[in-house]
């Protein structure tokens, strides 16, 4: 069982980089944005203020412990030998409470407001998926030593891949168009616009760097 544990730590290191890279994609953005626009001298340092407060505390800790939560999700069911959609539908439930108390866009959206449970839903499908592509990871039993080794193991082609990417990156789509829809579900008093620019161009510039990733790993 030692290929667990390997790949779990792999996995690991590997969600723990895209969680910086993405922060940091956000950062450089909320700071162009701030820059560019008509927010006036008393408003912008508060934004740009909550925001790195946020990203460099409560984002990174929730994410952290949203992979955690997931690996571990996924490890569980790996080492009983479990396979079957009732015995991960278990798993997920149980889990889901822990992924879902950490998960950044639900902090900051209002749990009163009308799209807020189909947000959850979104936010359940994404956990899902991450759960289901960490099992087909943890399971790989090759000698692989990093990341992109354990994909070329897991997905064997570049297809199969991009599929599996494709499916986590439309469900994180349904849920900021959710949040863009109407804007009034987020708690945040100030700067939602800015925040709601922010959040797109995050996740299309991540979008954009984990596709073209894809090219060095199926090379």
């Amino acid at each position: 069982m030692d290929f667990i544990e390997r790949n779990y730590r792999i996995l690991e290191r590997r969600m723990i980089e895209q969680t910086e890279t993405s922060l940091n994609y956000g950062k450089e953005l909320i700071d162009s944005e701030l820059d560019v626009g008509a927010l006036n001298f008393v408003i912008k340092p508060i934004v740009k203020s909550f925001y790195k407060y946020w990203s460099d505390n409560d984002a990174l800790k929730g994410t952290l412990e949203q992979i955690k939560v997931t690996l571990d999700s996924a490890k569980e069911l790996v080492k009983n030998g479990v396979s079957s959609k009732e015995q991960i539908e278990m798993v997920i439930n149980k889990n889901f409470p822990i992924y879902l108390e950490n998960d950044q866009t639900d902090i900051q959206c209002r749990k009163n407001h009308q799209n807020h449970k189909k947000l959850i839903e979104v936010t359940k499908k994404c956990f899902v998926t991450q759960v289901e592509e960490s099992i087909l990871f943890l399971n790989i039993k090759e000698d692989v030593k990093d990341y992109y080794e354990l994909s070329r193991a897991a997905f064997k082609s570049k297809e199969r891949a991009f599929q599996a990417l494709k499916r986590q990156l439309d469900y994180n789509e349904e849920g900021i168009a959710i949040v863009e829809q109407d804007d009034s579900i987020l708690k945040v008093p100030l700067g939602k616009n800015i925040i709601l620019k922010v959040l797109r161009a995050g996740f299309e510039l991540t979008k954009k760097s984990l596709i073209e990733e894809l090219d060095e790993i199926f090379n």
